[in-house]
């Protein structure tokens, strides 16, 4: 049960404990994990989240602000990402079926093989570092927490607009 908001407080120090091996477990996880990929298939975390939502999407494309939204990236940073990924054959970008004014992201031939490659060795990592390393209840409380925790930020989100 979340806790009262009623009153503005400054967090506990217990509060910032739990706070802090959140963050940095997260991202000891994320380094872990994004290092394996990039070792084992030469991709990085965001090639693969971009790869992953095309691989997704209805035809395999995607306008990019939808895929920026999905990826939670900035619109300047997956521009510049996918310049990249465009060069490496990964991805291309085509005029907006639907909207002359936009543009959409395409999975390529090659982009789809490299995900398909990268995709059996990424969740073995995910299976090894992640998944073996907690208990069923834990995984349950793990989803619970993370449930939450975008909830809020939907709520939070929602009422600061």
């Amino acid at each position: 049960m979340p806790r009262s908001t009623g009153l503005r407080r400054s967090p506990t120090s217990g509060d910032l404990a739990s706070w802090r091996a959140f963050i940095e477990i997260s991202e000891r996880m994320r380094g872990a994990i994004g290092s394996r990929l990039q070792s084992d298939s030469g991709l990085s975390s965001g090639d693969y989240a971009v790869l992953l939502s095309l691989s997704e999407a209805k035809d395999n494309r995607v306008r990019s602000s939808e895929l920026a939204a999905t990826i939670g990236w900035e619109r300047s940073r997956l521009s510049h990402h996918l310049g990249r990924m465009e060069q490496r054959g990964l991805i291309s970008r085509d005029n907006c079926l639907t909207d002359s004014r936009g543009a959409e992201v395409v999975l390529t031939a090659e982009g789809a093989a490299a995900f398909r490659r990268a995709s059996g060795p990424h969740l073995h990592a995910i299976q090894e570092l992640f998944v073996s390393a907690l208990t069923a209840e834990q995984l349950a409380s793990v989803a619970e927490i993370s449930g939450a925790l975008s909830s809020h930020l939907k709520l939070s989100s929602s009422t600061s607009a």
